[in-house]
């Protein structure tokens, strides 16, 4: 049996975590999500060549993967897509939603067939179910990529933010949620403020999201974090100095 731990479930849908490694092969640790929706599914950043077997195999016991219809990717870095070719040629069903910046980069990953990609416009968009229900496409540029975006599902009120959020710690079966929040800034202040592109675009990502009721904000690195954790966050991050406004202190 795989570590999966399903984050909200209902009737009809499920926002599920695939787990973590079990091993200490991977350099960069790194968070995948699967959400169902009466049978059909959509994953979530689901990571380079080596988590490959290990995440197709988390995902098989929640879903037959004819069923996924969709992946979506927050942005192009090797850890959240260089697996997309074999993802590509093992989910025959699946649009693959990226930034239309980085449709042309594909085929340095193995995907030569265009005809499965959905190009994401800069203003975002949304990933349609069969009944009309959607998971919501949300700018994040510049944090880090400059084709970057994050998801939002209305249904479970959980905030996928890719590279926003992020913990330089190691995974834990035990311990996903951020529990104190100001002993959490430590794992995410270096990483924020050098890979964030700028305060300003910091503070757009807040506007946008601080509009959604979030219960969850799931990052692609590092612990989870519930609604008070989640709302500290955004506090923080809207003021942080990152990027261009320290670039004296970088160079």
């Amino acid at each position: 049996m795989s570590n999966s731990i399903v984050l909200f479930e209902n009737e009809n849908h499920k926002f599920i975590y695939l787990g973590v490694e079990k091993n200490n092969l991977e350099s960069i640790f790194t968070n995948q999500f699967l959400v169902i929706h009466n049978n059909e599914g959509v994953l979530l950043d689901p990571g380079g060549v080596h988590v490959f077997p290990r995440v197709l195999a988390n995902v098989s016991e929640h879903i037959d993967t004819d069923n996924i219809k969709a992946i979506f990717y927050t942005h192009q870095d090797p850890d959240v897509s260089s697996g997309v070719a074999l993802w590509s040629s093992t989910l025959e069903n699946a649009k693959i939603y990226i930034s239309g910046l980085w449709e042309r980069f594909l085929p340095h990953f193995g995907v030569f067939d265009s005809s499965s990609l959905v190009p994401i416009e800069d203003k975002g968009g949304e990933i349609k179910f069969s009944d009309g229900e959607s998971l919501k496409i949300i700018p994040a540029h510049f944090l880090h990529s400059l084709g970057n975006f994050s998801l939002y599902d209305p249904i479970s009120k959980i905030l996928f933010s890719g590279d926003i959020g992020v913990g330089i710690v190691q995974p834990s079966e035990e311990k996903i949620f951020v529990e104190d929040f100001e002993n959490y800034i430590e794992f995410m202040k270096g990483f924020h403020q050098r890979y964030m592109a700028s305060n300003v675009a910091a503070k757009k990502w807040v506007n946008l999201v601080s509009k959604l009721d979030v219960e969850i904000m799931t990052p692609q690195h590092g612990l989870l974090f519930k609604k008070n954790e989640y709302l500290k966050f955004l506090n923080w991050f809207k003021d942080l100095k990152c990027g261009v406004d320290i670039i004296d202190k970088i160079y």
